[in-house]
């Protein structure tokens, strides 16, 4: 994937660099701070942007929502230090596809990005558990999206609010992995949501599916804890 680093840390970004690289990745640029990133956005079409939240001059929260308006393909994953709910909710309502702290190991990283390529978010299961709180404490009518729903796709829908990836959900199902992205895009468009931890969100608030475990964490046929790989 062409990735773009964002971070006021020039060694955060050598080492960030140096895996991407190791795994494969074409780094396009480095910025050290938003304003420069939404130059570079502009100059070299990254696919996906690692994106620091607090930086000087323009922050990587408003560098983030610039970028969408002008560049709404690229996938921008926020990799911070910050805990804050304020940043992370933020991040999520400018386009963010991800929000990953910056104490998350090596081969978790490498997992969410190969997920994003997928075009999956980069989110950790207590990540996710709080964006799904957040919604839940969200006050809203229930536009009746059980009746607009088909039983199919009431189906994703539960394993998408489980944590499940579109291939596990494919396995699942018993279908392709083609048509779970085809049933998503439908989901997504009957609930009006912006992203796929909104949909959750949504299909938890509404009634659709049953509340998910806050831990979000699920295991495969033997056993295996799969938190990490679900998104």
């Amino acid at each position: 994937m062409r990735t773009l680093l964002v971070d006021d840390h020039a060694l955060f970004r050598d080492g960030v660099a140096s895996l991407l690289l190791a795994w494969g990745h074409e780094v396009v640029g480095q910025a050290s701070d938003g304003a420069e990133a939404i130059e570079m956005a502009d100059e070299t079409s990254p696919e996906v942007i690692l994106m620091d939240v607090r930086m000087p001059n323009v922050s990587g929260l408003e560098a983030t929502a610039q970028i969408k308006q002008r560049h709404p393909e690229v996938a921008i994953v926020m990799l911070t230090v910050s805990e804050e709910e304020a940043d992370l909710f933020r991040a999520i309502k400018a386009g963010a596809q991800g929000y990953l702290l910056k104490n998350l190991e090596a081969p978790q990283l490498r997992s969410m990005l190969e997920g994003v390529a997928r075009g999956e978010p980069a989110i950790t299961p207590a990540t996710a558990a709080r964006i799904i709180d957040e919604f839940l404490r969200t006050p809203g009518t229930s536009p009746q999206s059980n009746q607009r729903l088909t039983d199919r796709e009431l189906e994703v829908l539960k394993h998408v609010t489980a944590g499940l990836r579109n291939r596990e959900i494919a396995v699942e199902l018993g279908i392709s992995e083609n048509t779970v992205k085809f049933h998503l895009k439908n989901i997504v468009e009957k609930l009006h949501a912006q992203n796929r931890a909104e949909l959750a969100a949504r299909a938890v608030r509404e009634g659709l599916v049953p509340d998910p475990p806050h831990d979000l964490v699920t295991h495969d046929r033997q056993g295996r804890d799969l938190s990490y790989r679900h998104r």
